[in-house]
């Protein structure tokens, strides 16, 4: 049996990595890292990078996906980072594929899973949990993301604004992810949809690195100047 790890490397700090994600990186001879394109460093390798052991030398391998919608694109993507990864699993090497966040929430971990269970059933896999955005900046917001019969959504960056508002209109707490470029076309449709201008409002940017932005107000103190244009950014807004 051949085996692969896959590792959630959490929202940006090191700390914040577990100790099974911190053990499984130290004894790979593999680490295997998504990257947005060619020569672009990788966010989750820069995690990690301070525990990696040097005097293993292990093999760094960038696997690129890029930032497309084209479907055929993507499943051409997925399916020939597939078979880089795998072929690196069959040469019966200690391989470890790692991930910003959790391994399954909108994560390039899914799509490869996919295939792996489907082309290569013979690699068993291996999955270690991060912890994610939203439960490293409620906190330090000091936000309970819910409680009691309270119900939250959680949104990423690809918007149907229609969707957005039904589901505002039926949640306590709602949760932006990823693509801060998109969160100031929101915050009308939330008032529209009944969060008042006291509700509890606040957005971050880079969390756990060392250009970490984090705000906190009330939604009706929202201005211009308060939204982000980072991709990677989270933005929560919670009925009172």
């Amino acid at each position: 049996m051949h085996d692969l790890i896959c590792v959630g490397c959490g929202p940006g700090d090191p700390e914040l990595l577990t100790v099974k994600a911190v053990k499984a990186i130290k004894e790979a001879e593999v680490i295997m890292c998504p990257t947005a394109k060619e020569g672009k460093p990788s966010i989750a390798l820069s995690v990690v990078e301070s525990i990696i052991e040097k005097s293993k030398n292990p093999e760094i391998v960038n696997l690129v996906f890029p930032m497309v919608k084209d479907k055929e694109t993507l499943e051409t993507t997925w399916e020939n980072n597939t078979k880089i990864l795998a072929q690196k699993v069959l040469e019966g090497k200690k391989v470890v594929y790692l991930t910003v966040g959790d391994p399954y929430l909108y994560s390039t971990w899914i799509y490869l899973n996919r295939e792996l269970q489907n082309k290569f059933p013979q690699i068993k896999i291996s999955v270690i949990p991060g912890i994610v955005s939203m439960f490293t900046f409620a906190s330090k917001v000091g936000i309970s993301l819910a409680e009691g019969a309270e119900t939250m959504a959680v949104i990423p960056s690809c918007y149907d604004l229609s969707r957005v508002k039904e589901t505002a209109r039926n949640c306590d707490t709602m949760i932006f992810l990823k693509d801060g470029r998109y969160f100031d076309q929101v915050i009308n449709l939330l008032k529209e949809a009944g969060f008042s201008d006291d509700s509890i409002f606040a957005i971050g940017q880079d969390l756990g690195t060392p250009n970490e932005i984090v705000r906190k107000m009330k939604l009706g103190e929202v201005s211009e100047s308060t939204m982000t244009t980072k991709y990677f950014s989270i933005m929560v807004v919670k009925r009172v």
